[in-house]
C-alpha cells in the first residue's frame, strides 16, 4: 500500500526528505521520478540531512554520482542522477553496482530510465510538481523495510 503527501513549498519538501532519511539504514535505495523541476533534488537534500550525510547535497547531473559521508561511521549517501542515461546497461558502466553493494543509502533520481539495475526492494517515490511551490509525492514501497518506513513516516 501506498502514501501520498503534499508539500508547499521547499522547506516542507526537505522536512519531509528528512523524516524519511532519519529512517533510512545501509542499503536502502531509494528511488525517485518525477519530471524536471518536480522537486526531486530538495527531497534529496532533506533525505542526506536526515541519515546525517555531513555534507551538502547538489545535483550530480555531470558527475552522475555524488559520495556523502557521515561522522559517525564510515557510510555513505550514494546520491545518483540518471537523467543522461540511457537504460541499465548505461547504469553498469558508471559504477552503480559498486554503490549497490556498499555500506550506505543509494537515491536515484530519475530511477525509471535504469529501472533494470535497481534492486526489487526499494523505496520508489513519484514527485509531481502540481503548480507554484506545491509537490506531491506518491510513494510505492516495495518489500518489508521499505514498507516500515513508510509506516513511520505515516505515524510523523
Amino acid at each position: 500500500m501506498g502514501l501520498v503527501i503534499v508539500t508547499h513549498g521547499p522547506e516542507e519538501t526537505e522536512q519531509l526528505g528528512e523524516r524519511l532519511g532519519k529512517r533510512l539504514q545501509s542499503g536502502d535505495v531509494v528511488a525517485l521520478s518525477g519530471e524536471l523541476g518536480a522537486g526531486k533534488t530538495c527531497l534529496v537534500r532533506g533525505l542526506a540531512r536526515g541519515w546525517g550525510a555531513v555534507d551538502h547535497p547538489t545535483s550530480p547531473t555531470f558527475t552522475l554520482i555524488n559520495e556523502y559521508r557521515r561522522e559517525r561511521d564510515s557510510q555513505r549517501f550514494y546520491h545518483v542522477d540518471a537523467y543522461r542515461l540511457a537504460d541499465a546497461r548505461d547504469a553498469q558502466t558508471l559504477g552503480l553496482e559498486d554503490a549497490l553493494d556498499a555500506a550506505g543509502v543509494v537515491v536515484v533520481e530519475w530511477a525509471e530510465r535504469i529501472r533494470g539495475a535497481l534492486p526489487d526492494a526499494a523505496l520508489w517515490i513519484e514527485v509531481e510538481d502540481l503548480g507554484g511551490d506545491v509537490r506531491r509525492f506518491c510513494f510505492d514501497p516495495r518489500g518489508s523495510h521499505a514498507e516500515k518506513i513508510i509506516a513511520g513516516i505515516e505515524e510523523a
